[in-house]
This record gives structure tokens, sequence and C-alpha cells, in this order.
């Protein structure tokens, strides 16, 4: 499949990347029949897409009804391979924008997250891992915007500069700090 080609090219950037792809490795090959699926409640692929105005400056966030913090849009694959475009699908959905290009089509990130046990929809869900692939969309910042209720409470274009000044999640902020350095790279080619 297409995505475990991307992690296998897929070059980190820092030791947590290095240590992430070996792990992601591992629970694709260990898990091949459900990685993509929720289903396996012990670690699956969700996807995020960290969309950049065209200045490079600012990302679009929302505001993340169950971590109760802005941040990137973002899902789970539920079964599609195709990952990019599970990012572009759900960056769209959860910001109300019509139209979100790939900076690039490579892989921006990897990530292993945690995610603790919640309730969504009125049912339980245990605590888990996120096998993060993050890609770079670009999106037009005069487009309207709209959140999306059962997801959401907000969206709105933040500055790179004040992210951690509305993202109560401190173990994201490296995230998007490695992520701005992708943006900031592609910006000067």
């Amino acid at each position: 499949m297409q995505f475990i080609k991307e992690l296998h090219h897929y070059l980190p950037i820092n030791e947590q990347e290095i240590s992430d792809k070996k792990a992601m490795s591992l629970m694709i090959e260990k898990f091949p029949d459900t990685i993509l699926l929720r289903d396996n409640t012990l670690a699956h692929i969700a996807v995020s897409g960290f969309i950049v105005n065209q200045t490079y400056d600012k990302t679009l966030m929302i505001h993340h009804n169950i971590y109760q913090s802005w941040g990137w849009t973002g899902g789970h694959a539920d079964g599609d391979s195709n990952l990019l475009q599970v990012a572009i699908k759900e960056a769209k959905e959860e910001t109300g924008i019509s139209q979100a290009a790939p900076l690039t089509n490579s892989l921006a990130g990897i990530d292993i997250l945690p995610v603790f046990s919640h309730m969504k929809q009125g049912k339980f869900v245990n605590t888990h891992l996120h096998l993060c692939f993050s890609y770079l969309l670009l999106a037009d910042e005069s487009e309207t915007l709209q959140y999306k209720p059962d997801e959401n409470s907000g969206v709105k274009w933040l500055p790179f500069s004040q992210i951690s000044n509305y993202c109560s999640e401190a173990h994201m902020i490296p995230v998007y700090e490695k992520l701005i350095q992708k943006v900031k790279y592609y910006a000067n080619k």
C-alpha cells in the first residue's frame, strides 16, 4: 500500500521521528488488516493536515471539542490508504473551506500521539495511540470558514507566532514547530 511506501521513504528529521518510524513500521507489520481501522483499539493510523495560507505565515486551526484546544485538522483513515486525500477531506469538512491543495505531495511529519479515554457520540473510546501521518496543505485565507459542531467549536487563522497562546496541549507545540520549519523550507524553494 502507498502509505507503507511513504513511511518507508520518509526521512526522519529528529530522534523522535526516528523512534516513531520504527514503532509505526512494527505496528503496521503486526496489524496489517486493522491498522487503517479504528477497530484496532491499541493503535491505528490517523491523518492530519497542517493548513497554511498563501503567504506562509498563518495556519488554519480548529478548536477541538474532545481536546478543548486549538489544533490542526485531521481524522481517522477508516480503511482509506490514500492518506493525503484523507487529510484534504478532513481539512475541508472541519473548516468549511472548499479548496485545500498539498503544499507538497510528500509526507511532512510522523508522530505517535496518545489519545486518552473519552466519550464520543455517547460511546466510550478507550485510551489508544494515533500513528499520525501529517501533510502540509495550502488554502486561501479569504475563504469563508465554518466549524463542524460535532467535532469542533471554532475555526480561525492563527499566525505561527501565536500558536502556543492558543494550543493548550503542550506536547503538540513541538509537532507544530517542526511543521512550521518544513513550511518555511518549501516557501523558500
